[in-house]
């Protein structure tokens, strides 16, 4: 039996990002082994079929002697289970488990999913993570990225080969599980936010359009879910969320494992990222569950909806516009919301199909055991 390593920086992110890859791996036959940092979503895992091996990783920091460390771990981790294919996500398992792969004679296909911070700015970090990615992905097998802007990036820049470089339609969405639901018919509307509480997802701006539109008397909700002060440099802090709670712009929902429910709930989502995103999951959610959508004109953002048809782009850092934007959406009749939602769910359908993102997995993991003998 083919074993396949699959390797992220949380143990949350592989339940609610990668469940229909693993799910599909273990039924086509593959032996999947989950590695990350453990956290409280680990006994997931076992439902999923495959087996969870944790791993300690620094996410967020630049230490040398803790990356290094990370890369022994890999190595080591790599050494014993000897997959036949190495699956690398986020950026410390793409560079730091590829290069232990390369070094075992492991094939790997990397997932970029977005650029983040680093790359919005040319700085002695943006070079030292091209250096360290030109290194890990110049012998990958294949390379995935979930946006043409940054696979054009990567590539202009001899990060990757080109004849490696494949697209992604994001992480894809599961049609079962976001299916349409009818918009909430009573008012106030209500709009939703769903992130990781960071200023570079555009919180800020999506605060400042609230108190805007509450000043030009909007009745409507504005609320926020996910995770509050997260490791980030950009984390936004407690006692923030807490003063905009306290001065009534805004309603913080804290995190949910039920994303559906709260969009259930919703009449338009919004991310005013200015975040170099891969393909925002939370929108692709939202979109496929018939919701409006309004989100920054932006790298991997404007992938997902058609401005005015799906939803409305609005300029990145700019409150106004966004205010504008969602003021649009709430001087639509429901009827005028439910046909853009609809629109949204039918674009969804045909472009980001988890099963799409499936496919070209199984295709590219068959492509190299057909060039090597499987392990048994």
């Amino acid at each position: 039996m083919a074993k396949v390593v699959i390797a992220l920086n949380t143990a949350w992110n592989l339940v609610n990002f990668r469940s229909g890859l693993i799910r599909a791996l273990v039924d086509s036959g593959y032996q999947v082994v989950a590695v990350a940092p453990p956290d409280e979503y680990v006994s997931r895992l076992a439902a999923l079929g495959c087996r969870f091996v944790p791993l300690p990783m620094d996410n967020k920091g630049t230490h040398l002697g803790r990356d290094l460390l990370l890369l022994w771990r890999f190595y080591q981790l790599l050494l014993y289970e000897r997959p036949n294919v190495y699956l690398g996500y986020t950026i410390k398992p793409n560079v730091y488990g590829s290069l232990a792969a390369h070094a075992l004679g492991i094939p790997v296909i990397n997932n970029i999913a977005g650029l983040g911070a680093v790359f919005m700015k040319d700085r002695w970090l943006t070079r030292l993570v091209c250096g360290l990615y030109r290194l890990a992905l110049s012998r990958s097998a294949k390379v995935f990225f979930q946006n043409d802007d940054d696979r054009y990036i990567f590539v202009s820049r001899g990060l990757v080969p080109e004849a490696v470089a494949g697209g992604l339609p994001g992480s894809g969405i599961d049609l079962d599980m976001f299916a349409p639901v009818p918009l909430p018919s009573q008012p106030p509307l209500r709009f939703l936010l769903i992130a990781r509480m960071l200023w570079d997802k555009g919180i800020g701006e999506y605060v400042e359009a609230a108190r805007i539109l509450k000043q030009r008397g909007i009745e409507a909700e504005f609320c926020l879910l996910g995770f509050l002060e997260v490791e980030s440099p950009s984390a936004i802090l407690r006692k923030q969320m807490n003063d905009w709670v306290a001065e009534g712009v805004v309603r913080y929902l804290g995190v949910s494992d039920n994303v559906q429910e709260e969009i259930t709930k919703a009449g338009c989502v919004v991310l005013p990222s200015f975040y170099r995103e891969g393909t925002p999951k939370a929108l692709l959610e939202a979109a496929a569950m018939a919701r409006p959508i309004v989100a920054t004109d932006s790298v991997g953002c404007r992938n997902v909806l058609e401005d005015g048809v799906t939803g409305y782009l609005c300029k990145p850092r700019d409150a106004p516009d966004l205010a504008e934007k969602m003021e649009r959406i709430v001087r639509m009749t429901p009827a005028e919301r439910e046909v853009m939602g609809m629109r949204g769910r039918v674009k969804i359908e045909r472009e980001f199909d988890e099963q799409i993102v499936i496919r070209n997995y199984l295709a590219a993991i068959e492509a190299i055991l057909e060039k090597a003998p499987v392990v048994v």
